[in-house]
């Protein structure tokens, strides 16, 4: 009699299935996080936690984990020997993050080889999602937020522009963007130059543009550093004390940055998706989970929506798979992908995999102490025109 109830408590144990956690869902953050580009990686990557702060770190019953390389800047050989790592010994359900181009072309074929799905949150140039059927694209291309400059700049007076871009793909997608649409409203670019990516002297390139006597200056150059020393060049030569007008894409006054640049930047006028002063509730709930995140006071910019929007891409893939992990499959749900985003409404273009959405004018003001990106207009559902002309082309 004895034996019966430890007989009875064997049976219960062997026919009980043991619960044992599943395993979590990995994503490889392949991205720079030393060098000068170090702050790209720490925005992507706070802009992704600050979603999971927001809504947890748990999507159908599996645990997201990031796992973080650092390329230390435009290294296409080190960002693929770091995703082929990650893809084959740590098994990562997603690449993600890539801040500069170079890194992502580099990668885009094994994404294709390895079947797993790329997320790109910054790298810009239009070419990207074209390198494979894997990626998709949660920032935006150079084209899609120069245009828009180029258009604003013909109708609103000014008629002559120098142009002066970082010499790598995404400088020159901005360089041909800016000035096909430009002169085809009737506008006229007095010269333009193409400067080094690493360590650039911008002091005789502005000299130029001073001399050309134009309108404005526009310009594109990575975020961060060199917008900061852009813009001192540009102060230092004088064309601001001349009545130049600064120009271009965002990256040049980059929320991030943009106090440290001080009062120079006040009047510049640029074309971007993202402005850490949009108003609406979505962005001011997502500056208070990426300052939980990052440190009060820390300001979230154009990468840290990126990589916000694209973890928010993932975790909607993993909760509509209930956790079951297909490539093919994750690309169907990305391709189909909607939101209401910190930056205003966002979709995924089906055919090109990249990004629809406004695109803001905004000029750099004061406001109580800060310096914010102040919208004033827009372009809205603008979508990338540079796969758009080749469509035109191939009709």
């Amino acid at each position: 009699m004895k034996l019966a109830p430890a007989i009875a408590s064997l049976a219960a144990l062997f026919a009980a299935p043991a619960a044992f956690p599943a395993d979590p869902i990995k994503i490889g953050l392949v991205a720079e996080f030393s060098g000068p580009f170090a702050a790209y990686g720490r925005q992507i990557r706070d802009g992704m936690k600050a979603y999971l702060k927001q809504n947890g770190d748990t999507v159908a019953g599996r645990k997201i984990e990031i796992i973080e390389r650092d390329t230390t800047g435009p290294a296409p050989e080190v960002a693929k020997r770091l995703a082929q790592d990650l893809v084959t010994t740590e098994k990562v359900d997603f690449l993600a993050g890539f801040g500069l181009t170079p890194n992502a072309l580099a990668v885009a074929p094994l994404a294709t080889q390895a079947k797993t799905p790329m997320v790109i949150m910054n790298a810009a140039s239009s070419i990207i999602t074209t390198k494979s059927p894997y990626v998709v694209r949660f920032s935006m291309t150079l084209p899609q937020v120069t245009e828009p400059m180029a258009l604003w700049a013909a109708k609103n007076g000014i008629s002559k522009v120098y142009s002066i871009v970082s010499d790598y793909a995404p400088g020159i997608d901005a360089e041909s963007a800016f000035q096909k649409a430009f002169t085809a409203h009737g506008g006229t670019v007095l010269g333009s130059v193409r400067v080094p990516l690493k360590n650039p002297d911008f002091a005789p390139f502005v000299q130029r543009a001073k001399d050309a006597k134009p309108q404005a200056v526009f310009i594109f150059v990575p975020a961060g550093e060199q917008g900061i020393a852009f813009v001192k060049a540009f102060t230092e030569r004088g064309l601001r004390a001349a009545g130049i007008q600064l120009i271009g894409p965002g990256d040049v006054v980059d929320d991030d940055v943009l106090d440290v640049m001080g009062e120079p930047t006040v009047g510049i006028i640029t074309t971007h998706h993202y402005s850490l002063a949009h108003d609406s509730p979505q962005n001011t709930s997502f500056r208070k989970a990426y300052a939980a995140v990052s440190g009060q006071g820390a300001r979230p910019n154009f990468m840290a929506v990126a990589g916000y929007d694209g973890m928010a891409a993932i975790a909607e893939v993993v909760k509509t798979l209930g956790g079951k992990m297909d490539a093919d499959k994750a690309m169907d749900v990305l391709k189909s992908y909607k939101r209401e985003s910190p930056r205003g409404p966002i979709e995924i273009d089906p055919q090109t995999r990249d990004i629809i959405q406004s695109v803001y004018v905004r000029k750099v003001e004061k406001k109580d102490g800060h310096l914010y990106n102040v919208e004033f207009d827009r372009f809205p559902n603008f979508k990338d025109p540079g796969k758009e002309a080749t469509k035109e082309a191939a009709k």
